[in-house]
């Protein structure tokens, strides 16, 4: 019997259909987000308010031409998109969606002491694989747009890493549903009992969901960090030789990176899935929601920057704001 349990909750639910389903709505929410502020539609008709517009997209991939240059290195080429697609899809395992009881404990489908860092490793290695993906296609702008991405990976790697580490050093545990847990009960005990140390921790932590928050927009390779696929400067960089099935699991891996990011990002500073009154479930969908709008929001009011700039503005601010956010979490563990 625990065997068909464990096996509903990888293939339905809190596993690979809701995940893929949840990809959609959240490629729909953002295009919807992005449209209004430019004064645009977005999806309009396919489906309630353009809802299914991102599946008939990816069903439109499916059919569309499937080409290999002959300059391009084919087994690399080929492969790269399934693991864009796979590496993201299996961390999202990872993540505290659905509570386990009706009262306390919010555990994913896969858990273990140390899953953060399992985390962030499956997101760097996803990196890896949009290098050699853009380095393998044979083509100039694709191999410029592969040098980008290794570069932007060595400017906000470091800040993202320190931020996400934060919550698990005043948790005591690399385990994201153990953070959540504990962030659950110090909420519940700071609203029991104001304290100025509480204070000050609340609003060290939103220095580093702001830090971690930019570093997710680079992440994603979103405006303002959309170097790499600069259409107006290396024609849609690593991407440009790619079409039919690969592009649409190209575009199906950022997806469900976004929703793997927006997903940490609630889980590390957001309480995970906890809430009142409403299912875990619900406020999982409302906060992620929330983040999702947060970065579409940021991605549609910012120009692109240079790559240099975003070097440079990455060593020189987000790197010293989050080694003194750190310190500072360690300071008020000491306090708290």
């Amino acid at each position: 019997m625990s065997f068909v349990t464990e096996l509903i909750k990888i293939l339905f639910f809190p596993g690979l259909s809701f995940i893929l389903s949840y990809t959609l709505y959240a490629e729909w929410l953002s295009r919807k987000t992005v449209a209004k502020l430019q004064n645009r539609a977005g999806p309009l008709h396919t489906g309630w308010n353009g809802i299914l517009q991102p599946l008939a997209d990816f069903i439109k991939l499916l059919v569309k031409e499937d080409i290999t240059p002959a300059a391009a290195d084919a087994k690399v080429f080929n492969m790269a998109p399934v693991f864009i697609f796979a590496i993201p899809l299996a961390a999202t395992f990872l993540i505290p969606i659905q509570s386990i009881t009706n009262l306390w404990g919010y555990k994913p489908v896969v858990a273990f002491e140390g899953d953060l860092i399992m985390v962030l490793f499956l997101m760097s290695l996803t990196v890896l694989a949009v290098f050699l993906a853009g380095w393998s296609s044979g083509n100039l702008f694709g191999a410029i747009g592969a040098t980008r991405v290794a570069l932007m990976m060595l400017a906000y790697e470091i800040p993202l890493g320190l931020v996400a580490v934060s919550p698990a050093i005043m948790a005591g545990s690399l385990s994201i549903y153990k953070i959540v847990d504990w962030q659950v009960a110090s909420v519940n005990a700071f609203l029991a009992n104001p304290t100025i140390p509480g204070t000050l921790l609340g609003v060290v932590m939103f220095i580093g969901f702001a830090i971690y928050t930019i570093c997710l927009l680079a992440e994603l390779e979103m405006r303002p960090f959309d170097m790499s696929e600069a259409e107006t400067e290396i024609v849609h960089g690593w991407q440009v030789e790619y079409s039919g099935v690969k592009l649409g699991l190209i575009r199906s891996g950022h997806n469900v990176k976004m929703v793997l990011a927006a997903g940490l990002l609630t889980s590390l500073f957001l309480g995970g899935p906890a809430g009142p009154i409403l299912p875990p479930i619900v406020w999982f969908v409302v906060k992620t929601s929330f983040c999702i709008l947060i970065l579409s929001n940021l991605s549609a009011l910012f120009a692109r920057y240079r790559i240099d700039q975003m070097v440079q503005g990455a060593w020189k601010y987000l790197v010293p704001i989050a080694v003194l956010q750190v310190m500072a979490v360690i300071a008020l563990s000491g306090v708290i």
